[in-house]
């Protein structure tokens, strides 16, 4: 029998989604043959006592389970040697903060399955909070040009019930005069977008949006050929772009000068250009007041570069001087206000929880089990048995040098 461990968030600040709800862990468990073990949480979206209601396990010890499953980053003293895990890892990009972990998972023998990196055959990921990124951010970047500008009363996300609720109260809202741009096409912007269109805002044309002039609150949504082209001047090629971006540079700039609010929700490579220079952020023509960047990769590696930090929820937006290039308090006449929330689907954690759970079962549950082999799991292995998996060699010098 194979047992499964979902374990108790330890990253700091916390995150209060989890893997599989009570009802989806009991499904699995009466269908196939898997025990599971639940880590007791008190920061939990689901309080522990839903599991044993649900006739599972709530335990402390994890040592009896093969394979155990967070969300984020597990603390390196929390690691657990010669298991398997599943959480985001944020390693892939060689990022800085997490390589003390990768280098951890390596000499613990543990097994790591980075939830990012399941994807199809086609490179298409199966498993993501991305859609509730995108609805968190759009909202929150709202919240912050309201709250900057006055205009109207609307309270950070995790303040509503859930989706339903903030959906109800977007009802009675009136927006000002205002130009919104969001980046992206994928799950992160759609759900941006999904935002935007419950708010009634009207949706317009990238054309439109850089040379109309409007009386209410309008939006538009970029894809990668709207906001980079070849260096060459030659003709948008999609595929050469995520091939090569070093090739392309930024034409973002028109948007710059005309949207009040970015919100920005492209899947970024460190070699792909930003949409603007610290630099530019000091023009008088930069027009932009909050950028919501659902993205946030960190500057100087990032799309944008005022993310200086990942913004908590507990303090979702900082002001960004670019005079100085620092941050400072936000809502100020100087300032860009910066909302880089690095976890934000933890605002609707259960909405959250149950979708990915639902992609999950659907998609992973059965690779993990062995009874389907389309290498998934096999594209997903980021290190096993001390050394990096088959698709991860690129990470050599980070994982194993000084």
């Amino acid at each position: 029998m194979l047992k499964i461990g979902i374990i108790r968030e330890g990253k700091v600040p916390p995150d209060s989604r989890v893997a599989l709800t009570p009802q989806q862990a009991k499904m699995i468990s009466e269908k196939h043959d898997i025990e599971f073990v639940i880590q007791p949480s008190e920061g939990r979206c689901i309080p522990d006592q839903a599991y044993k209601d649900a006739g599972l396990n709530v335990a402390e010890d994890l040592s009896d389970c093969s394979v155990l499953m967070g969300i984020k980053e597990v603390p390196v003293d929390q690691l657990i040697a010669d298991k398997t895990y599943f959480f985001f890892s944020h390693t892939i990009k060689e990022q800085s903060y997490n390589r003390k972990l990768l280098k951890a998972v390596l000499k613990k023998n543990i097994r790591l399955l980075d939830y990012e990196v399941l994807t199809q055959a086609n490179g298409r990921r199966v498993l993501a909070f991305g859609r509730f990124a995108g609805i968190v951010g759009a909202h929150n970047g709202m919240m912050a040009y309201g709250k900057r500008t006055g205009a109207y009363a609307l309270e950070q996300m995790h303040k509503y019930d859930d989706y339903a609720a903030a959906q109800a109260y977007y009802k009675g809202l009136e927006f000002p005069k205002m130009k919104i741009v969001v980046t992206g096409a994928g799950r992160v912007a759609n759900g941006a977008v999904e935002v935007l269109d419950h708010m009634n805002i009207r949706r317009v044309s990238p054309q439109e949006f850089l040379t109309g002039s409007f009386d209410e609150a309008v939006y538009t949504q970029l894809d990668c050929g709207d906001y980079a082209a070849h260096k060459d001047g030659g003709e948008f090629q999609l595929l050469d772009f995520f091939k090569n971006p070093q090739d392309y540079v930024s034409i973002f700039a028109p948007y710059t000068k005309v949207a009040d609010v970015m919100i920005n929700g492209i899947y970024w490579d460190n070699q792909a250009p930003q949409f603007f220079t610290a630099e530019d952020m000091k023009q008088d023509a930069f027009n932009i007041q909050v950028i919501a960047d659902v993205t946030c990769d960190i500057a100087p590696a990032a799309s944008i570069p005022s993310t200086l930090f990942a913004a908590t929820i507990a303090n979702p937006v900082f002001g960004y001087d670019p005079n100085n290039q620092s941050a400072t308090d936000a809502y100020q006449a100087h300032t860009v206000d910066m909302m880089t929330i690095d976890n934000l689907p933890n605002e609707l954690p259960k909405d959250a929880s149950e979708s990915f759970g639902e992609q999950f079962i659907e998609s992973v549950l059965e690779e993990l089990l062995g009874t389907k082999d389309t290498g998934m799991i096999e594209r997903a292995t980021i290190a096993d048995k001390g050394q990096l998996g088959k698709h991860f060699d690129y990470l050599h010098n980070y994982a194993f040098g000084e």
